[in-house]
């Protein structure tokens, strides 16, 4: 089958949250316990069916540290989807998703679809961040919201899938201008 478009997802956040965890668990269907930084950006690659379309996504895995937050904003130009991602333990990676998502409409096309993702939550006995937050969050910018474990594999693949519906949803709306470079049609 023939791939219908090309999406470029970034995949952003403080860290430590857990983004190149959600992209191994995605892509390779590995848990690494250990924390090794991203530097710069990591790019990777998955695909994914939408009814008889064969959808690439092109997944961006940017640094979290504040060091490379300035080149990281040059990662999200042209950005059809930004996975936002925080700690459900960690009360201030949470707090850092309005200052992630102002460069992300700031950085990104205007119709770029956000997910909203609470990762960790297989760790509920350290959760400082309820899922009513997130979700709370999540509404009143307009955006997608999911918990996700990179360790238990719970929902990693239904988030990355569920953007690029939404994207598929506004390409066939017509809401994404063919002279962008958010996504790219090829011929089937």
């Amino acid at each position: 089958m023939n791939i219908a478009y090309i999406f470029k997802y970034i995949v952003i956040g403080d860290s430590g949250v857990g983004k190149t965890a959600l992209v191994k668990q995605l892509t390779e269907k590995l848990f690494n316990t250990g924390h090794v930084p991203t530097i710069g950006v990591d790019i990777t690659s998955y695909d994914v069916l939408i009814g008889e379309k064969r959808i690439h996504l092109q997944i961006w895995d940017s640094a979290g540290q504040e060091r490379f937050q300035s080149i990281t904003k040059t990662y999200m130009r042209d950005a059809a989807s930004a996975i936002l991602v925080y700690d459900v333990t960690e009360r201030e990676t949470f707090n850092s998703l309005q200052r992630w998502l102002e460069d992300v409409k700031e950085h990104s096309t205007s119709n770029v679809v956000v997910m909203v993702v609470g990762n960790k939550c297989d760790l509920e006995s350290q959760r400082v961040v309820r899922k009513e937050e997130g979700e709370e969050f999540a509404r009143e910018h307009g955006l997608l919201f999911m918990e996700t474990s990179a360790q238990n594999f719970q929902s990693v693949e239904e988030a990355f899938t569920r953007t690029a519906i939404e994207m598929n949803d506004k390409i066939e709306q017509g809401l994404f201008d063919r002279n962008n470079h958010a996504w790219e049609k090829l011929p089937l």
